[in-house]
């Protein structure tokens, strides 16, 4: 038994995909973009709730490095850019204006500097291949979350901090709270909390050494963080904020999880007793050469329903697998068909739908299933 998925948008690219990363929707439901980073710009352009492009609402922000120096991320409202860089993290207008910046460590491993601008070391060998961290607004955009190498020019947490964890006000780039990550990252992930700005998830990648997971709360003086046990990536909130979907680093575990890090109400999968074998696997194949895993893609489709998949570990024997995960126990796992094939993992984009991503990584095509639209 599988269920069918049907197409509901086809929503083409800002941006030939020869000059930029793929295109991507943010924002949850009724506030939904698309946004696309060139070298020279992202590209926000914001949809309606049939994913059309909203006429005359479309921005640009000039970027200030490279897209292969940092991450990037675009406040709710459009009004502004926030740009995690090698050494600063910086706010940018649609006019280009720096609105704010705060600098901080230098992202390549074994550089000590505290770089004043990226001119400093853009033509240097050493820096072409940094390891980076991430930002996030919250909810309500009022906040920046920022994951940073330390120090800040203005001191250390102590002299063995590594990557800190910072709360920043978006309007004027003020340092509201700090606090040790207690990790050395080589790329991290912001996850707001759907309703509370007080609240964030930061999923963090070591490579090879682990995947530290961290929960953080603002009180509105100290940040609080919460470090959550395993190697474990977060991939999704649920729309209440309550759930978070992970995938254990070694791609073994799919979880349903609290906010503490404890598995709701048995929601734990393990991939080899929960993944059936892929239909095209020949029949006499030997079982010590048919390992299967969870991708690190998916996520919340409403609040009990996810889209998981395991293309990954599909790829050796025939075309990629995505799964409706029923966490209410009604139907369990169960397989999505699509009108056509699709080769890449799924991106959830909350109320019933989700999105996947063209060979030609030009075009969006945004799904759901009947009962699930919201």
């Amino acid at each position: 038994m599988s269920v069918h998925a049907r197409l509901r948008a086809t929503v083409p690219a800002l941006l030939p995909s020869s000059q930029a990363g793929p295109p991507e929707i943010a924002g949850p439901p009724g506030h939904r973009m698309l946004v696309q980073r060139s070298d020279d710009e992202i590209v926000a352009q914001p949809l309606d709730d049939a994913f059309a492009a909203r006429a005359g609402a479309g921005v640009r922000f000039p970027a200030p490095w490279p897209r292969s120096r940092g991450t990037w991320e675009v406040a709710p409202d459009a009004s502004v850019a926030v740009f995690a860089g090698v050494h600063a993290v910086r706010a940018v207008d649609p006019s280009g204006a720096t609105r704010w910046e705060v600098r901080h460590g230098c992202w390549y491993g074994a550089c000590r500097e505290m770089h004043a601008s990226y001119d400093e070391y853009a033509d240097r060998e050493d820096h072409r291949y940094p390891e980076s961290g991430s930002v996030g607004f919250s909810a309500d955009g009022r906040l920046v979350w920022a994951h940073v190498r330390g120090p800040l020019p203005e001191g250390e947490l102590s002299p063995d901090t590594a990557d800190e964890w910072l709360v920043i006000d978006a309007e004027n780039g003020r340092v509201l709270a700090r606090a040790d990550a207690e990790a050395a990252a080589a790329g991290s992930l912001h996850l707001p909390h759907p309703t509370d700005p007080h609240q964030m998830g930061l999923s963090i990648g070591e490579g090879q050494d682990g995947a530290p997971l961290r929960w953080g709360r603002w009180d509105g003086r100290e940040l609080a963080v919460d470090c959550l046990d395993g190697d474990l990536c977060l991939l999704s909130l649920s729309p209440s904020g309550d759930r978070l979907m992970t995938v254990s680093h070694d791609q073994d575990s799919l979880a349903v999880r609290d906010s503490h890090g404890a598995v709701v109400e048995a929601l734990d999968w393990d991939a080899e007793a929960t993944i059936p074998q892929h239909p095209d696997v020949p029949a006499d194949t030997d079982e010590d050469e048919l390992p299967v895993c969870w991708d690190w893609a998916g996520g919340f489709l409403d609040e009990t329903a996810l889209v998981v998949s395991t293309v990954e570990s599909d790829e050796e024997w025939g075309q990629g697998r995505h799964w409706l995960v029923d966490t209410a126990g009604t139907h369990g796992f169960t397989p999505i068909d699509y009108p056509s094939p699709v080769s890449c993992e799924p991106t959830a984009l909350g109320g019933g739908v989700w999105s996947t991503l063209s060979p030609a990584r030009d075009v969006l095509h945004v799904w759901s299933l009947h009962g699930l639209e919201g």
